[in-house]
């Protein structure tokens, strides 16, 4: 019954991914077709009235098409089944089709640029005429649609690639909008500003190009879990009957919404391997089935309860504990009558800038506590909220 559970599970969650698939494919489709048809709108337009602006503005709508055209494909091949050589799968290829979009968005913006500066130094008299203005306007309201209507579904999706070809495409219609008004300015007091606010803007974009692989980048290096994520996962583990405390939880990422997760659970000391069995098993399942997170591996802390002296030590450990405010937590709390040691984790925020100083001297002070206990700290990395 329970496999049957956890098949279930594996489909809805198959469901879920070929549903987001879908709608990635969906909307670059969308947005293959809108640049694809204003792309030849513009050429025609600016062949017949000779305008080498408006012809290069249908150039960069075939760039926009290309940039969808790479997110198709990054979405297909991220779909890809694990395999011997990627058992975890190929989801991580569409922080790869971000970085390239991202890479267009920035060279869009350093083209852009030289050519302001090469009509600032040589400027140019404008000629522009109602049908080109009405291409511009047309142009500016489509990409102002289109760009919301990426975002919106990159964001629905969790997909890097559509949020970076819905920015690109906003960043094209701020483009055309300054034309359009430095149209106006010309055509009302003779004032040619277009290089200038071409300049400018594609300062801009240049930085939203640099601004969209710094993050690709970061998420590919890994970044710290959302703190809602973690909650939840620890949530349903400490809800577990038997768990009583979730500790040192490592979530990595395989693709957008992909994570498999370990943690350290602590249980009482006299629980038996049957129990703890069926213990792990329960966790596995809610966990998947209330976050969709995948739990690789849990190991186990053994907590003795019902010993007044090490329960007494404990406390008095923890209020000099809170003595050391950059020390986070300390959990796996174990006390060797026998053997003269006192063991625990620490986990200690980044923003102390000696670590080793800090626990050294947390031991010092522990051990005047206890004169004749060894105290052993092993530091945890704050990974997790």
């Amino acid at each position: 019954m329970a496999s049957d559970n956890i098949r279930e599970e594996y489909k809805k969650e198959s469901a879920v991914i070929m549903n987001r698939d879908a709608v990635i494919v969906r909307t670059s489709v969308v947005g293959i077709v809108v640049n694809v048809l204003l792309a030849a709108f513009k050429a025609v337009v600016g062949l017949l009235s000779h305008s080498i602006a408006i012809v290069m503005d249908a150039v960069n709508n075939l760039s926009d098409a290309l940039s969808s055209i790479i997110t198709i494909i990054g979405t297909k091949l991220a779909g890809k089944r694990p395999d011997k050589k990627h058992p975890m799968g190929y989801g991580r290829i569409e922080y790869f089709t971000a970085i390239i979009i991202s890479l267009i968005v920035l060279y869009a913006g350093v083209t852009a640029f030289v050519e302001s500066v090469k009509k600032i130094i040589t400027p140019e008299t404008p000629d522009y005429s109602i049908i080109s203005l009405v291409i511009i306007i047309v142009a500016v309201i489509a990409k102002i649609l289109l760009g919301t209507y990426v975002i919106a579904n990159g964001r629905k999706t969790n997909s890097d690639s559509l949020i970076a070809s819905g920015k690109d495409a906003l960043s094209d219609s701020i483009i055309s909008a300054a034309t359009v008004v430095a149209a106006i300015i010309y055509l009302i007091f003779h004032l040619s500003l277009e290089a200038w606010l071409g300049a400018i803007i594609s300062i801009f974009i240049m930085k939203s190009g640099v601004e969209m692989i710094r993050d690709t980048i970061s998420e590919l290096l890994g970044e710290r879990v959302d703190a809602e994520l973690s909650k939840q996962v620890k949530d349903a583990m400490n809800s577990v009957e038997g768990v009583q405390g979730t500790y040192d939880l490592v979530m990595n990422n395989y693709g957008p919404d992909r994570y498999i997760a370990s943690a350290h659970i602590e249980i009482p000391a006299d629980m038996q391997a049957r129990e703890l069995d069926h213990l792990i098993r329960e966790i596995e399942k809610k966990v998947y089935a209330e976050t969709g997170v995948f739990i690789g591996g849990i190991s186990i802390y053994a907590m003795e309860h019902g010993d007044e002296e090490i329960s007494n030590m404990h406390v008095a450990v923890l209020k000099q504990v809170e003595q050391h405010p950059y020390i986070k937590q300390i959990h796996a709390f174990h006390v060797d009558k026998v053997g003269k040691e006192i063991e625990f984790d620490a986990v200690v925020d980044f923003d102390e800038e000696h670590p080793d100083e800090e626990l050294a001297a947390l031991g010092k002070e522990i051990e005047a506590l206890y004169p004749g206990y060894s105290v052993i700290i092993f530091q945890d990395v704050d990974i997790t909220d």
